[in-house]
């Protein structure tokens, strides 16, 4: 699996100087020119526009580049998954951020327990959307993960429809009312997304959001789950009913093809869909969204793409 190719490439696309690009290769310039050379020789296609001041990507460059990080991940995961699926204790990983399962990672764990095709789980807790990553680079099998993220080389279904709630600190002016609109934050519907990502620089956890909310330096918007689950001195929660709602999804990656992985994403549609049609077993807050492709799974005994 020479890679080498590649990795040059992406060096030198994004250094964009090919004396720097070498120097991280931990190689010289002139091999790693004529590698370049070779490979738009290969691809019949110039990669860098160069002159004596400037290295730039062409078009097709632009392309490749985001091509050759996705075949590079994909090329590790593959040699990773493979170590794994050799070694004497095979396990399954599932990926969620701590806090932000909506409470559905112990009724799932404990139907995926049932299921003949189960292997034992490492949970791995992650920050903020870094599930995407753990999946491609196969670190992780499969992952419950907000919407929306990255879903490139990814499958999913979507599980649970939570309404979204403003976190205030106690002393805010808005905490007094018993509701707010986006419009009371400042926002309008298609700011969400900014707001979101900006929101989650602001604390590596839940619980040192909240610490700030407390303290009145932010206003944070999470999913209804949260105010159920972890009340705090100086914080309250208000529904905002003109917020699109939280979507709570399980992921996976395209190309695999583990029985294991099927089984976990069979789970979490079935916890979901149990709660939805109310037949007893744990609920999530918020509103589970049915599964197709996780029943036709189900029905078949097979793992379809998962």
């Amino acid at each position: 699996m020479d890679s080498r190719p590649l990795r040059y490439f992406v060096a030198v696309a994004e250094e964009l100087n090919f004396a720097r690009a070498a120097e991280r290769l931990g190689i010289s310039s002139p091999p790693l020119s004529r590698a370049i050379r070779r490979l738009e020789t290969d691809l019949g296609v110039t990669l860098f526009e160069r002159t004596t001041h400037r290295v730039a990507l062409t078009p097709a460059g632009d392309v490749l580049l985001a091509e050759a990080r996705f075949a590079l991940d994909a090329l590790e995961a593959a040699g990773r998954r493979a170590r794994r699926a050799a070694g004497p204790d095979r396990k399954l990983v599932l990926a969620v951020k701590a806090d932000g399962d909506a409470g559905l990672l112990e009724p799932v764990l404990e139907r995926y327990a049932t299921d003949p095709a189960a292997l034992p789980v490492t949970v791995r807790l992650c920050g903020w959307l870094e599930q995407p990553r753990l999946l491609r680079r196969g670190e992780a099998d499969v992952a419950l993960i907000h919407e929306p993220f990255d879903r490139t080389g990814l499958d999913s279904e979507t599980l649970v429809a939570e309404p979204r709630v403003a976190v205030l600190g106690a002393d805010h002016p808005l905490a007094a009312r018993d509701h707010v609109l986006l419009a009371d934050l400042g926002l309008r519907p298609g700011d969400l997304h900014r707001f979101l990502e900006d929101m989650r620089h602001e604390g590596r956890d839940l619980a040192q959001l909240l610490t700030r909310v407390a303290l009145g330096e932010l206003v944070a918007l999470l999913p209804a789950s949260v105010a159920d689950r972890y009340p705090r001195p100086g914080v309250v929660y208000r529904a905002v009913p003109d917020a699109p709602p939280s979507l709570l999804a399980v992921a996976w990656p395209q190309q695999s093809r583990s029985t294991a992985t099927a089984a976990l994403v069979r789970a979490a549609t079935a916890v979901a869909a149990a709660a939805r049609e109310g037949d007893g077993g744990p609920a999530p807050a918020g509103q589970p969204v049915a599964s197709t492709r996780a029943s036709s799974w189900s029905r078949s005994g097979g793992p379809g793409r998962a």
